[in-house]
């Protein structure tokens, strides 16, 4: 899979990366019709694509995209594995916690408690 293919028209339709990667794993329309059956990435590869790819695109392999010693700590929690879940319920997978800089900036539990 292309470093590219994973892009999206972000000024048009809202970023949603789990989305996305679902979109790029099961390839499937609106409809339900496959399309391109072929060209599906695995989870993996499309996980990729939102992380060490992307901070390689952006000439930020240095500082992002994995985690490593001395990288900053850019990272979400998850409530389900986008690797070992059945490939078309990636989308339904909800982030639980957000950290930037190895700082929270969301936290569902937090968000779901202010709601009420």
């Amino acid at each position: 899979m292309s470093q590219s293919m994973m892009i999206n028209d972000d000024t048009v339709t809202p970023v949603d990366p789990l989305f996305t990667v679902w979109s790029a794993v099961n390839r499937t329309s609106r409809t339900g019709q496959i399309i391109g059956k072929d060209e599906r990435a695995s989870p993996y590869q499309a996980l990729k694509a939102f992380t060490t790819n992307a901070a390689y695109e952006y000439f930020e392999e240095d500082s992002k995209g994995s985690l490593e010693v001395g990288k900053l700590a850019d990272l979400v929690i998850l409530d389900n594995n986008p690797l070992t879940i059945k490939a078309d319920n990636i989308r339904d997978i909800e982030v639980v916690k957000a950290i930037k800089e190895g700082k929270t900036i969301y936290d569902r539990a937090k968000a779901n408690a202010s709601a009420q």
